[in-house]
């Protein structure tokens, strides 16, 4: 193959990229005509594949998933076109989760706006790099305009942030953050350049029984090991209990430990409980702890007049992680974390000649880079940008405040049935439940399990497999002081009052026709 500047044989210079060019969009007319095509699409096909079918599931197994994909070469040698590629993707899509769907409500996996998933092509299209600002000048000044806005409403005075992949990442950044300032500030020492001294080994963090495992992941990652963590015991709310927190604190100081890091959650996983963020706050100061909050999910509470109160203290937090693709409804990923004190980004600041030099700070260049775990980063402000701007606060603040109502509702048709029993009732969207068997009920028995046949947590585990693999309804579950729990996650706006009476109706249903008879049982 000829190279740039080769001469074929009739002496003319040949195009070295004959059949590249098409395959990218430009302001020529015929890339234009191209990726408006494949955008109609890729817009029919999710209409006619995925929306149109408006089940939360399609009930196939691991295995027909698999044998639908096995036709499919992943790297084939020769392509065939933009067409035939995307029509490949029917069956991906027939196959996937419903998000949107009622009885979808398992996950904190929320439906998407459209203003959202249209920001989506915007920023796949324009594929703005957040590392420096040469890369995403005006996607750098938004995301620095939205996350001061953000840091308004959680009362930061003085604050910064970030957009991070999500919670994960958030808590992991507050953390690192937490960590390096102990070290430098205690022992003098620039983690970044040494590495972890000695006395690090005492280094503890806090945080609720209940608490997102990622506080736990971040310690490992962070090279103080999972046994920092120190999980304190809930109350009967399942939030942080004070008490045992106070009691957790003097068993570490009579050990020598040193507490540097306290984690309250705004939202935990399977409760949506908060820990006491005030009180929490004022012991952070006293122990001189860096305290970082938790709010991937409860952080939307903040935009409701009838909820934010629930959030009272996050204003004193060193740092916050909050999440946009839970109930602000974007796309995944989309999360931010926030500082109150925005010179803590200089614990983890660096520069690259070829990225952000020194330079660039000297002249007030913005280059995110140095305020991130990552370098290459998507431009997903963009997404809860133009939500805003379409639905406002107060219209993202009604769906939050409809959910949390919706929740309340379903607590109390799980109350009123008989087969059921309630586990928790939330301070944010969610229903901890569990079918209770028949000889578990009005003193017929031990509720752990029949003499012969499926114990109630089994019982529990095979309703849920049985509502996902009939495509009915994808449920959670989880286990709850050693028992197996059912969860709704009722993140959807589109959920109603009556669709849940109909799920709890075929759970109650399917637990009795699951449940063996009373002969069965003393067989």
């Amino acid at each position: 193959m000829n190279g740039v500047g080769d001469v074929d044989g009739a002496g003319e210079r040949r195009d070295p990229r004959p059949d590249a060019a098409k395959w990218f969009l430009s302001g020529d007319d015929d890339d234009r005509a191209r990726y408006r095509d494949a955008m109609r699409r890729a817009c029919d096909l999710v209409l006619d594949e995925f929306a149109a079918e408006a089940t939360p599931y399609s009930g196939a197994t691991p295995e027909e998933v698999d044998d639908a994909l096995a036709r499919f070469e992943m790297l084939p040698h020769e392509g065939d076109g933009v067409a035939a590629a995307l029509d490949r993707t029917e069956p991906i899509l027939r196959n996937s989760v419903g998000v949107s769907d009622p009885t979808c409500i398992a996950h904190l996996q929320c439906p998407p706006t459209i203003p959202a998933l249209a920001a989506e092509v915007l920023l796949t299209a324009t594929n703005q790099s957040m590392d420096s600002w040469d890369q995403s000048p005006a996607a750098t000044q938004l995301e620095r305009r939205f996350v001061s806005e953000l840091c308004d409403l959680f009362g930061y005075e003085d604050g910064d942030g970030v957009f991070t992949s999500g919670g994960t990442q958030s808590n992991f950044v507050g953390l690192l953050l937490a960590r390096n300032r102990v070290v430098l500030e205690e022992y003098g020492v620039d983690v970044q350049q040494a590495g972890l001294p000695p006395e690090a080994r005492d280094l503890c963090i806090l945080c609720s029984a209940d608490a997102h495992f990622t506080a736990t992941q971040a310690a490992s990652h962070l090279g103080l090991g999972e046994n920092a963590v120190v999980t304190v015991p809930t109350d009967d709310d399942r939030r942080l209990s004070m008490a045992a927190f106070d009691e957790a604190v003097a068993d570490l100081r009579e050990r020598g430990k040193r507490p540097f890091a306290i984690v309250a959650t705004a939202g935990t996983t399977d409760f949506g409980s908060i820990d006491p963020l005030g009180p929490l706050a004022e012991r952070a100061a006293e122990l001189d702890c860096w305290y970082h909050v938790d709010a991937a999910w409860g952080g939307a509470l903040a935009l409701s007049d009838d909820h934010a109160d629930k959030l009272a203290g996050i204003e004193a937090a060193d740092s916050v992680a909050v999440d946009f693709h839970k109930l602000f409804y974007q796309p995944i990923s989309c999360g931010a974390v926030l500082v109150r004190d925005a010179s803590a980004y200089d614990l983890i600041d660096r520069n690259a000649a070829y990225l952000n030099p020194v330079r660039d700070d000297d002249a007030g260049v913005p280059n995110l880079v140095s305020k991130s775990v990552q370098t290459t980063r998507r431009f997903d402000a963009l997404k809860p940008f133009v939500t805003m701007q379409a639905l406002g606060r107060e219209g993202l603040a009604s769906m939050v405040e409809y959910t949390i109502d919706l929740a309340a509702d379903a607590a109390r048709l799980v109350e009123a049935d008989p087969d059921l029993r309630l586990v928790h009732d939330s301070d944010l969207n969610v229903v901890v439940f569990r079918y209770v068997p028949d000889h578990g009920r009005d003193g017929g028995g031990p509720a752990d399990g029949p003499v012969n046949g499926p114990s109630a947590d089994d019982l529990n585990e095979a309703i849920r497999d049985s509502l996902l693999d009939d495509g009915e309804a994808v449920v959670a579950r989880t286990t709850v002081d050693g028992e197996t729990c059912l969860k709704l996650t009722l993140l959807n706006p589109r959920t109603t009052r009556e669709d849940l009476r109909d799920l709890l109706r075929e759970i109650s249903d399917r637990g009795t026709a699951l449940e063996p008879t009373t002969d069965d049982r003393h067989a």
